[in-house]
């Protein structure tokens, strides 16, 4: 009798502490990196592989302070933004001239026919881009 006793209070504590113990829920993370943005005297293409853009690809609105306000998603632009382009510097438009060399002279003669958004979708800016000028870009990252 007296081991059966032992084994109902061996059971019994057994299932007090088993209930005391607290199970914390499952944790799941999924996180997609895109690493830093490419480091471009004109910024970069909106789409990857996020080649540096030509020399007058983009206009002066893609730059605050001469930094450029980035694309695709680096893009730190505001709501709403669409400013111009010159599509015919863009790979999928044909062009197959040479990428911007680094610490290459600012650019003051933009010529854009185009207007997208910072993910690359092509809208209408409000405003001309024929009053467009540019102090010129001093790098392709934000501070």
């Amino acid at each position: 009798m007296s081991h059966i006793k032992s084994l109902v209070f061996s059971a019994l504590t057994a299932a007090l502490l088993l209930s005391s113990v607290s199970v914390a829920p499952a944790q799941v993370s999924v996180g997609v990196g895109i690493g830093v943005a490419p480091v471009c005297p004109y910024g970069y293409f909106d789409y990857a592989p996020y080649d540096c853009a030509p020399y007058g690809y983009y206009g002066p609105d893609w730059f605050n302070g001469g930094l450029f306000i980035g694309a695709g998603p680096w893009f730190h632009g505001p709501r709403g933004f669409y400013g111009h382009v010159d599509n015919r510097y863009d790979p999928r438009n044909g062009y197959h001239g040479p990428l911007p060399a680094r610490g290459a002279q600012p650019f003051n003669h933009f010529q854009g026919n185009e207007a997208r958004d910072g993910q690359g979708h092509v809208g209408t800016a409000n405003h001309s881009p024929a009053a467009e000028h540019s102090a010129g870009a001093q790098g392709g990252r934000r501070r």
